[in-house]
């Protein structure tokens, strides 16, 4: 079963110089059990699109799509109070700064049991606030808070960012969502945590069938937990497929340059030679190129990248460029 499917996202931001066209045209769909990776430079737009998923882009930001579905149901034809009591009961995000996404004048203990639902917790109302400590407790377990005590009665401030990412992925999972959201989630952490949040989503998502979007700008830390794999560049999809066949076989510039720059993935690249990288810098939203972004870039552009590529198709592997590598077939 598809749970998100979504066409054509256009996100545009109202300036005082006019529209800025942020994300361009990115499709994406994610299945029931399916863990989706979003790969790209920061300012890419991986966020963003994470943001408009739950609906918690302010009102300068315009989206436009031709499918937004979650089930069915596309949630830009909603009321605002529907579309939110079906994100806030289905889908959970984890974000990039824990430390400005916690309440500063709330307990860990006050927020978290506030993330518990009440339904499905054993005994009568008055015993309710003893098993969502519990409940607590075992979720800081969970991603490895040992001191619990400690960290239940701590204010946001008075923690470690990797303590508040921990207690942000506890608040993630407590509701047992149908999709988590994690952006760039193992940012502020050890190598050793980092490993155990991976294993730990691994799980969710094979016991309890937990889809999940992991966005990330390091692919090497997220190619081998993903099924599937999408790769933006300044707004717009340039790629995606399954995980194995775009990392061995990329037909765009962009995710071959991205491979080429991971040691991971060059076993026979000599002592102290320098990885490969694409010249220039990632262009802002204020001057972006006409046509493909990557174009000013790219090592095979030509004229005709002034003008925008489509997402074009092998089987089961979407690309958008007008000379994509190892492709032969005719078109």
């Amino acid at each position: 079963m598809v749970l998100l499917d979504i066409r054509n996202l256009t996100l545009e931001l109202e300036t005082s110089q006019g529209l800025i066209r942020a994300v361009d045209r990115v499709s994406l769909s994610l299945r029931e059990g399916e863990i989706r990776g979003l790969v790209g430079e920061s300012g890419s737009g991986k966020s963003l699109i994470a943001k408009a998923i739950v609906a918690v882009l302010n009102q300068r930001w315009r989206i436009k799509a031709d499918r937004f579905h979650w089930r069915g149901e596309d949630l830009l034809q909603l009321p605002f109070d529907q579309q939110r009591r079906i994100i806030g009961r289905d889908i959970a995000m984890i974000y990039q700064e824990p430390s400005k996404c916690l309440d500063p004048t709330a307990t860990i203990a006050e927020q978290l049991h506030e993330s518990i639902p009440t339904d499905g917790l054993p005994g009568n109302w008055w015993s309710k606030g003893r098993h969502k400590r519990k409940k607590a407790i075992a979720l800081l377990h969970k991603v490895g808070i040992k001191e619990h005590q400690a960290v239940l009665d701590s204010y946001p401030y008075q923690l470690s960012e990797g303590v508040c990412q921990k207690v942000m992925i506890a608040m993630a999972i407590a509701k047992s969502p149908k999709l988590l959201i994690a952006d760039e989630p193992t940012t502020a952490l050890e190598a050793s945590t980092q490993a155990q949040l991976f294993r730990l989503m691994g799980s969710l998502n094979q016991l309890k069938g937990m889809s999940v979007l992991l966005i990330s700008n390091e692919l090497d830390s997220i190619a081998r937990y993903t099924h599937r794999l999408s790769v933006l560049y300044c707004g717009q999809l340039v790629e995606s497929g399954d995980t194995a066949r775009v990392l061995a076989q990329p037909l765009h510039p962009y995710t071959d340059a991205l491979i080429k720059s991971v040691p991971e993935f060059q076993p026979d690249l000599p002592p102290k030679k320098p990885l490969f990288a694409l010249p220039g810098s990632i262009p802002t939203l204020q001057h972006l190129p006409v046509g493909c972004r990557l174009g000013p870039r790219c090592p095979n552009a030509r004229k005709e990248c002034v003008h925008t590529p489509v997402l074009e198709r092998k089987q089961h592997h979407y690309f958008s460029c007008h000379f994509p590598l190892q492709y032969k077939e005719s078109r």
